[in-house]
């Protein structure tokens, strides 16, 4: 599985941006998905992750209520829609993939494959 991010951009603080992450391979659809971020001189940290299906979702306490995760199984995508950005959102977002574990309801995941980092930058 090959995993393709963009989205990523400048935007000031209050602002939205939309990140989106396609997919290869024909087993799109059993792969729990997710995105994960990096800000400068930290740890790369959970940020959301979708089920199979789409019917679950988790978020970390940092981004809760304020980002969004979506997927089209058809279209190979899984998508973050950030809203309400704050400085502190400022890092490389990557999007993963589990293709071993069944959904559970935690605010992390095992990743067997990550895209290559996009670059979110919020200016205050």
């Amino acid at each position: 599985v090959q995993l393709q991010a963009s989205g990523g951009g400048l935007v000031q603080a209050g602002g939205s941006q939309r990140l989106s992450c396609v997919g290869s391979g024909r087993t799109f659809g059993h792969l729990v998905m997710g995105w994960f971020r990096q800000a400068p001189g930290k740890e790369r940290e959970f940020v959301a992750k979708i089920s199979q299906g789409a019917r679950s979702k988790q978020y970390a306490d940092s981004v809760k209520g304020r980002f969004v995760i979506s997927r089209e199984n058809g279209k190979n995508t899984v998508s973050l829609q950030m809203n309400s950005l704050k400085p502190e959102d400022t890092a490389v977002y990557y999007c993963a993939a589990d293709q071993r574990s069944a959904w559970t309801p935690i605010q992390s995941m095992n990743v067997d494959y990550w895209g290559q980092g996009t670059q979110v930058t919020v200016s205050s």
